[in-house]
């Protein structure tokens, strides 16, 4: 292309001789090390033939991306060292874990942070024999990979993590390479617009590197294959500026990619400065590299008869049986040796010192870089004290608020507070005013960086909210914010929270991981505020009524999640003081956005949250003596419902001894042998008793409940009540009829499981029937719900 050919003709001024002579052997260095990492079990330099001992009985790697990311790194290396770049990389194909595991091996960063992985023969050894082996490490990029912000297992994530990563750290620039096939996911595709969220002046840079080699496992990708002009109309229309780095001749490709760096570091720099001096406030076009070579370049080019290099066949593992076929065997020494090992490592096995001094010194390795490991570089928020944003309690229930609007008060002056410090973002898919979250905008506005018109509100250039309607973009851009050191939240509608499922699974494990190293810091707590829940989604329908992200998250480890449903606003705003101090958690917190009966005074709420579950003395009747029966809820309208339900019973059932017991933290449901906040089996069945009928309403799937019991005394007594699928556009008190969980089915409920109560039940279960009537004959004909429902208060029944 019209680009490339002027980066041919001034190629030579960029690297002298003797510099792009080293800049090869480094790279051959890498390729060298990536190799033996997927094969070699032992003789790590050659320094004999290979024997089928030498080889790992189970090949586990990906080469086809490998190389490319070789030569990706060690150019980056020359660049951070001739403009002093604070730079880190994100690998987007991390399946190629042996380039990242390998350049940071050379660069001296792996055998500081794993001492015996040391730079000899004997380290070596190690480094290749560790991977993808037992007791071992991941042939993906991974927590374990200095360096590392992002988890290769999965792609499509790179983008909007690295995006994530320079908000708000003017000096980072951030290399994101991204795989040709990774670009075809539904995550990376949009996350091309995250430039139109970028402020040159107090964010950094993200310089995009489309790694463009083919194929995917087994088929051509799209961007390789379409023709360049359409992929070149691609990408500046998406608001880049494209530079193209094409071939396959090893000298030619690396002086065109210096030439290619300089030019885009050039250019990133002038925006930056254009913005940051002269005070230029129009959108820039940012560059982005694509690199085009070969999958699996510098490999065996055919392997039994068939093209392994430059084709899908290169993918993995070009060599699948070295160990039992001697023809294999032959082809991989032969291969090993074209990198000229000999040229690279001295006799001890150390990289020759005058390749080693390509690699940047201290933290300017992108393998040592703070930026990749968060935690170091994390400051603790300043905080507002959450009491004085406490809704005043007369008694139980004589207050309405909106639980989300009182949290987006507080939430409000967290911004301001760290405003200065800069290390604070509200992040959602254009819902912070839906959620009732708009105060924050009295101190701050949503970043954006298009053009805007008179009537659009709360637009500029700098601002703490991030909204996209995308998912995908706002737990991306948040994960990476979070990876490098700073703290936030994402607030979603509950039904389509379930778009992330995916990168909230890699996120967690990350943080398993992590935990584990002793090296990685703990990085502040990714915090989701799920305010437009189930049970308030009548308006909108079945499509937007589904609470089952809590069944995902109880999936993971019991050392990273937890799950936290406030009945009221005084117990929201406690438990997300306690999410945004928090560390190295995911903390989901549902919570409701509409007027609803306030309960607890902020010291009792206080009280309440600490201990994540409690009886509730003054809604009951059975005076600290035992109960005939348990009212369990967890969850806004539940605890609602519940209370309604207790209200009723002990009206017409005085005699009745009712115990009312509120979760706010679900793992304490949990034992203490499967979770740290889990509850003793004594303090369990002091609660829940060892033989009474506990009848449990539940903001999500009933079967949860029974999930997290199923081992205490008393569960054959449990009896949940729950979401069940049933959801339409409906009255608010419809939406509880239609799955159960309103207060006249939790009556009967009751009245079922105490066959005691002879008549007097028998006549109060016929009533709740009629009421049941009633209501569905009341909201046919008026489109709201009855005076009694949308009026009643706690106490009134009695």
């Amino acid at each position: 292309m019209e680009t490339t050919t002027l980066l041919l003709e001034k190629k030579a001024n960029t690297l002298s001789s003797e510099l792009l002579v080293k800049i090869d052997a480094y790279w051959r260095a890498a390729n060298y090390l990536s190799v033996g990492q997927i094969y070699l079990l032992d003789n790590p330099l050659l320094q004999r033939p290979l024997v089928p001992t030498d080889i790992k009985h189970m090949l586990l790697g990906h080469w086809g991306t490998t190389p490319g990311q070789n030569f990706i790194y060690v150019h980056l290396n020359r660049v951070i060292k001739k403009y002093d770049l604070d730079m880190i990389y994100v690998s987007g194909p991390g399946h190629g874990g042996p380039a990242l595991v390998g350049n940071t091996y050379l660069e001296g960063t792996y055998s500081a942070i794993y001492p015996h992985i040391s730079q000899d023969v004997a380290g070596l050894q190690k480094l290749f024999k560790q991977f993808s082996f037992p007791g071992g490490i991941p042939s993906h990029v991974s927590p374990e990979c200095p360096g590392s912000i992002h988890e290769g297992g999965e792609l499509g994530y790179s983008l909007s993590h690295s995006f994530g990563a320079v908000f708000d750290n003017p000096d980072l620039v951030v290399a994101c390479v991204i795989g040709d096939g990774e670009a075809e996911t539904g995550p990376l595709a949009t996350s091309w617009q995250s430039n139109k969220f970028l402020n040159p002046i107090t964010d950094g840079a993200v310089l995009p590197i489309l790694h463009l080699n083919g194929y995917k496992i087994a088929t051509p990708t799209i961007l390789a294959r379409i023709e360049p002009e359409e992929l070149d109309q691609f990408l500046r229309g998406n608001g880049w500026t494209p530079y193209y780095v094409e071939g396959q001749e090893p000298m030619l490709m690396h002086e065109t990619m210096a030439t290619t760096l300089d030019r885009v570091i050039a250019d990133i720099k002038r925006i930056q400065y254009e913005a940051r001096v002269n005070g230029n406030s129009k959108r820039p076009r940012w560059p982005m590299i694509v690199l085009r070579s070969p999958k699996g370049w510098t490999g065996p080019k055919w392997v039994d008869g068939l093209q392994i290099e430059g084709t899908f066949r290169a993918h993995q593992v070009p060599l699948s049986d070295p160990r039992s076929h001697p023809e294999h065997l032959q082809q991989l020494e032969a291969w090993l040796r074209s990198y000229r090992p000999e040229e690279l490592f001295d006799e001890q096995g150390r990289l020759k010192p005058e390749l080693a001094e390509l690699a940047p010194k201290g933290d300017r390795r992108m393998g040592a870089n703070p930026h990749a490991n968060g935690g170091l570089l994390l400051r603790d928020l300043i905080m507002p004290d959450f009491r004085d944003y406490a809704v005043q309690i007369t008694s139980p229930g004589a207050v309405n608020a909106s639980d989300a609007h009182e949290l987006g008060v507080f939430l409000r002056d967290v911004a301001k507070l760290n405003q200065s410090q800069r290390n604070f973002r509200i992040f959602g898919a254009d819902v912070t005013l839906s959620d009732r979250l708009g105060a924050v905008f009295e101190v701050t506005n949503r970043q954006w960086d298009a053009r805007t018109q008179d009537n659009d509100e709360f637009l500029a250039q700098e601002g703490r909210v991030m909204e996209m309607l995308s998912e995908h973009q706002c737990e991306g851009w948040l994960e990476g914010y979070l990876l490098t050191g700073r703290h936030g939240l994402f607030n979603s509608y509950e039904a389509f929270i379930h778009i992330v499922d995916s990168m909230f699974n890699q996120h967690a494990k990350w943080l398993k991981v992590s935990s584990e190293l002793p090296w990685r810091r703990e990085i502040a707590s990714l915090n989701y505020l799920l305010a437009s829940h189930v049970w308030q989604q009548m308006h909108n329908g079945l499509t937007h009524q589904d609470p089952g992200f809590i069944d995902l998250v109880m999936n993971k480890k019991a050392s990273v999640v937890r799950v936290y449903l406030p009945p009221d606003a005084n117990c929201l705003l406690s438990v997300w003081d306690h999410c945004l101090r928090s560390r190295h958690y995911v903390n989901v917190v549902i919570a409701g956005k509409y007027q609803a009966p306030q309960w607890l005074t902020m010291e009792e709420a206080v009280k309440h949250c600490t201990a994540g579950i409690g009886i509730w003395d003054w809604a009951g009747s059975d005076r600290g003596g035992e109960p005939d029966v348990v009212m369990a809820c967890c969850g806004d309208v539940p605890t609602l419902e519940t209370l309604a339900a207790v209200s009723i019973l002990r009206k017409h059932l005085p005699t009745l001894k009712i115990r009312v017991v509120n979760v706010v933290d679900l793992m304490r449901l949990q034992t203490e042998s499967e979770h740290p906040h889990g509850l003793s089996d004594r303090d369990f069945d002091q609660l829940f008793t060892e033989n009474k009928p506990v009848i449990f309403a539940f903001h999500a799937y009933p079967w949860l409940i029974h999930r997290l019991t199923y081992r205490r005394t008393n569960h054959n007594n449990i009896h949940v009540r729950g979401y069940k699928e049933e959801g339409t556009i409906t009255t608010p008190f419809d939406m509880t009829v239609l799955n159960d969980l309103d207060r006249f089915h939790l009556v009967m409920d009751v009245i079922n499981r105490l066959p005691h109560l002879g008549s007097e039940g028998a006549n109060l279960k016929q009533a709740m029937q009629a009421k049941l009537v009633q209501h569905r004959q009341y909201i046919n004909q008026h489109g709201l719900d009855l005076p009694e429902i949308r009026n009643w208060k706690w106490g009134q029944d009695e």
